[in-house]
């Protein structure tokens, strides 16, 4: 039981590490773009590096860090919902710190992000 848990908190801590910097990167390049953009764009270019960070932590751990298939099932619907949570969390900090929050600071994109990181370790880890 304990390694079950802990491997699923390995997988929620790899996705929200790897999102965390991808969203600090994407304030330092955001910058001289503030314009409002269309939001459907903007969910298929999160979906899209999802996948890309996805890809790139099979070169890191190629395998999966669940062992037993339910694992990876509940894996796949859980620790995207909690890395959603999470972003939104770090959203509303910025905000209340008097920061710029970006898209992927709130719910729905940072859980599209991890949906689609999820998705790739989920089909291609070993």
């Amino acid at each position: 039981m304990f390694e079950f848990l802990f491997s699923i908190f390995g997988e929620f801590l790899l996705q929200i590490v790897v999102e965390t910097f991808f969203e600090l990167g994407l304030h330092s390049l955001a910058e001289p773009f503030r314009r409002k953009r269309n939001p459907w764009m903007a969910a298929t270019g999160y979906a899209i590096f999802g996948a890309l960070f996805g890809a790139l932590s099979l070169l890191l751990f190629p395998a999966h860090l669940v062992l037993n298939h339910l694992g990876q099932l509940s894996n796949l619907l859980l620790v995207p919902v909690a890395a959603g949570l999470g972003m939104s969390a770090l959203g509303a900090w910025r905000e209340r710190r008097g920061q710029d929050a970006l898209r992927i600071d709130s719910f729905s994109y940072g859980y599209l992000f991890a949906l689609a990181f999820a998705l790739v370790r989920f089909q291609f880890a070993n």
